[in-house]
């Protein structure tokens, strides 16, 4: 077991083993799927086919798991592997194609040496995943134009299968050899065209033995091993199979060798003394009928073969996490059910589409009065998302603001506002010397003295976000900052921007002139008794440097001064959002540059 962060105990780990065990009953529960359809239909058609396939397309050098099944059954087989798999992401794609144009083929299918009923060998005695064979040839393709896949047709075994295999059993527990019972079976099926009285007497007579009482002899272990997986299989869902391996390379050459690699792939499955796989290769005529085959997914009864859910679960499943095959096409992110109290109401964000069902995702009025962070890497569709929220507000005669520090945001949602919004739209270009806006930080309205210290206070705050203040500042800094901006507020009739803070400190005849309007006795007292009459260090002379090299950038910048330095702003935010205008910001540094 392992430990999580906090301290609390995690799930243990699964062995590899009991992971490919889920997919054996996956197929086990697959296998209940049956036709509604008359004895009629079936006959003709054959039950429902469920196809599963590992392919590298040409086009694509990843190595995916594919699952195919009818139309009618694609809801019952993704409801069937999400409750087996439940943090599964499946995706319905268009079909995949390993065929490159030009390219040349090699195909053939699989078969068992003995009969169904003998068993092959399964994850349960093999020391390691047996799929990394397969996928370790599907990731070693040296051109991205070469594909191949691995195609598996499974529909539910009917018939005496399951009592041939308990009759080899039970002959076995009679004392007779393995060997001599595949001779009887052979030819059993030899004699099985031409006296098929004789062998319904045989039937009859295999039943007796069945329920006779002669007691087993005892068997070597070796004996007792090979009855235990005969009976095994016998004992487990069965189904006939399916499976054609197909390649596609620029060369007949390159396409038999990766072909042969594939084929190798299942020698690991032999299970000596009872069975395993051989490969049939056809002409070059046939070898065109098994790919028109895999193409079209038909089943074929000459080329069946049984095998149980724990055969099928050996040779394909899903990739596990010690898979370490690199071209495996793993899911880079998992998609999360929606809430269920999720918004009715407001901009559509996008939508979320989990195990097939769409949901709207919305962002309401209420949450959005909260702050909203968006997050991700260059190129990841961030200003894409805000430009469809402004897009949306606008849309419906809602106010936006956008600020946007690159100007290409601003620039694409200019293209999409409606004639009828084009009234309310403020578009601010600071790179716009010809029609400057206006932007004063000292204007205060003047019917409400009281917003003086609120101004300032955004003011400092602003400063302090650029130098630092706690670093850079300190308290004198900001005592000489808060009472310039004060006297120059005192009489806006003179000048009551950032421009003239500077004059303020500098200019004595200037700060006189503000000082015999100022009606502030704190802001007058300072000035006259201390900072005048400060010497040494704190000397009003020393001290001006230290203020006015904070405000140079504004002061001194082409672009910004003739914006802060008018007393009006053109702006006025707070009607702007009551009327809900269309506020769009562009701070392109291509243009501006760094401020």
């Amino acid at each position: 077991k392992t430990q999580s962060q906090s301290g609390q105990q995690s799930q243990p780990l699964k062995s590899d083993k009991e992971l490919i065990s889920v997919m054996e009953h996956l197929l086990a529960s697959l296998g209940n799927i049956k036709e509604k359809a008359g004895i009629f239909h079936r006959l003709i058609y054959g039950d429902a086919v469920v196809a599963f396939e590992i392919a590298n397309p040409s086009n694509n050098d990843e190595i995916s798991f594919y699952v195919g099944a009818p139309r009618k059954f694609m809801g019952i087989v993704e409801k069937q592997i999400h409750s087996f798999y439940p943090k599964a992401s499946l995706e319905r794609v268009k079909d995949y194609n390993i065929f490159y144009p030009g390219s040349f083929t090699a195909a053939s299918y699989l078969k068992f040496v003995e009969k169904d009923h003998f068993p092959i060998r399964t994850y349960q005695s093999l020391e390691s995943d047996p799929l990394n064979n397969l996928t370790n040839v599907l990731g070693k393709f040296e051109e991205k134009r070469e594909g191949a896949a691995v195609q598996i047709l499974v529909k539910p075994a009917r018939g005496d299968w399951r009592a041939k295999g308990r009759e080899v059993a039970h002959k076995m527990q009679q004392g007779r050899r393995l060997s001599d019972v595949k001779k009887d079976s052979l030819l059993r099926e030899f004699l099985r065209g031409f006296f098929k009285i004789a062998i319904k007497k045989e039937d009859s007579q295999k039943k007796d033995i069945l329920k006779s009482d002669k007691e087993p002899v005892q068997l070597t272990p070796e004996e007792q091993e090979v009855v235990k997986k005969i009976e095994g299989k016998a004992n487990k869902p069965g189904f006939f199979v399916n499976i054609r391996l197909v390649a596609s390379a620029l060369s007949q050459e390159r396409a038999e060798q990766v072909l042969a690699e594939l084929e190798n792939s299942f020698v690991q499955y032999e299970n000596p003394g009872l069975n395993r796989f051989r490969v049939i290769r056809e002409d070059r005529i046939r070898k065109k009928n098994i790919a028109f085959d895999f193409i079209f997914r038909n089943f074929r009864d000459d080329q069946k073969m049984i095998l149980s859910s724990e055969e099928l679960a050996s040779i394909f499943h899903f990739p596990l996490p010690s898979t370490e095959t690199p071209k495996v096409a793993w899911l880079k992110s998992r998609t999360a059910a929606p809430p269920p109290n999720i918004s009715k109401e407001g901009i559509k964000l996008g939508f979320n589409d989990y195990r097939g069902v769409i949901t709207v995702i919305r962002h309401s009025q209420e949450d959005r009065r909260r702050h909203f962070y968006i997050i991700g890497q260059t190129g990841t569709g961030k200003s894409t998302m805000i430009q469809e929220m402004a897009k949306q507000d606008i849309e419906n005669g809602e106010g936006v603001c956008v600020i946007d520090p690159h100007g290409d945001l601003v620039e694409n949602i200019v293209e999409s506002i409606p004639k009828e919004r084009a009234e309310d739209v403020i578009y601010f270009d600071p790179a716009d010397m010809e029609r400057p806006f206006g932007l004063n930080m000292l204007e205060y309205d003047q019917r409400k003295p009281e917003q003086k210290t609120f101004v300032i206070n955004e003011m400092i705050n602003i400063f302090d976000k650029l130098y630092d203040l706690r670093q850079t500042g300190g308290p004198m800094f900001e005592q000489y900052m808060r009472n310039a901006a004060l006297l120059v507020m005192e009489h806006p009739e003179s000048g009551s921007t950032l421009m003239e803070i500077p004059r303020v400190l500098a200019d004595e005849e200037f700060r006189h002139m503000k000082l015999a309007h100022c009606a502030n006795p704190v802001v007058k007292n300072f000035w006259e008794k201390e900072a005048e009459k400060a010497g040494g260090e704190a000397a009003l002379a020393n001290m001006v440097p230290y203020i006015t090299s904070k405000l140079t950038q504004f002061i001194s910048n082409d672009m910004m001064r003739p914006i802060i330095a008018q007393e009006k702003s053109t702006i006025n935010f707070r009607r702007a959002m009551d009327d809900r205008r269309i506020i769009l910001v562009n701070l392109s540094k291509g243009k501006i540059g760094e401020i």
